[in-house]
């Protein structure tokens, strides 16, 4: 079982990224500890389907690239994500079902440019 995952972010890009997260997800932030929200960035409980709740961390970068290939992928419920995601200006990029039979997904970008993957149980 994987814990959390972290994505970055570029410095002060925190509100987009709760907006996104947060808001279009509706993810719960998580406090971080002090320690290291001092750095910046913030935590979000990924709701499990099928599984236990994850959590994804985003870290701001310094040197701020987008990970365009790298992606964590979530189990969701894939029509009501697309749909928010769709709803708030986000591209839904589904993927050939033939890639990975018996599962629906697709990609979408966060509001930094990070590849996100989202995929049925």
């Amino acid at each position: 079982m994987i814990h959390h995952v972290q994505v970055c972010c570029p410095e002060g890009a925190e509100d987009r990224i709760r907006q996104f997260y947060g808001g279009t997800l509706g993810w719960t932030e998580l406090p971080k500890p002090p320690v290291l929200a001092a750095r910046g960035g913030c935590w979000f409980r990924v709701p499990g389907v099928g599984g236990p709740d994850g959590e994804l961390h985003v870290g701001v970068d310094q040197d701020f690239r987008p990970a365009l290939k790298a992606h964590p992928a979530f189990v969701v419920e894939v029509d009501a994500v697309a749909e928010a995601l769709a709803r708030d200006g986000y591209p839904v990029r589904w993927a050939d079902p033939a890639e990975i039979p018996g599962r629906r997904r697709f990609h979408t970008d966060d509001p930094v440019g990070n590849r996100l993957e989202f995929l049925s149980a």
